[in-house]
């Protein structure tokens, strides 16, 4: 009987210490095009811990799952960042918003324009 009681409670105090620690997280990341949808999700994803990431072309947002013991927002955001694409909050640095493919450039009026308009898909 001691030690059903004791193994009941290490089982216990073990699933304690193994909580999940997912986190979720929505912010905007601008872009126009499936082309940025592949690369913004890539770079969400592609971050240590992410487990999901789904931007929405239509509403400019991500939404993201992550293991907050792998990583954090500020990372992710980060990687975002160095992709070329801008944050609700942040912007990305001029070089790496270059590297972006032309019909990409969500910076262009005429870009954003030719898309609204079903120039570029």
């Amino acid at each position: 009987m001691k030690y059903l009681v004791l193994l009941i409670f290490m089982i216990g105090s073990t699933s304690m210490f193994a909580q999940d620690r997912n986190a979720k997280a929505s912010f905007q990341v601008d872009g126009v095009c499936m082309m940025c949808k592949d690369r913004i999700e890539k770079a969400g994803i592609t971050s240590k811990g992410v487990k999901f990431a789904d931007w929405n072309l239509e509403t400019q947002e991500l939404q993201l799952i992550f293991n907050e013991n792998k990583t954090d927002l500020k990372t992710i955001q980060g990687n975002i960042l160095d992709a070329g694409h801008d944050l609700d909050s942040l912007k990305a640095t001029d070089e790496a918003y270059a590297k972006l493919d032309d019909c990409c450039k969500y910076r262009d009026p005429e870009v954003i324009k030719d898309h609204v308009s079903g120039k570029i898909d």
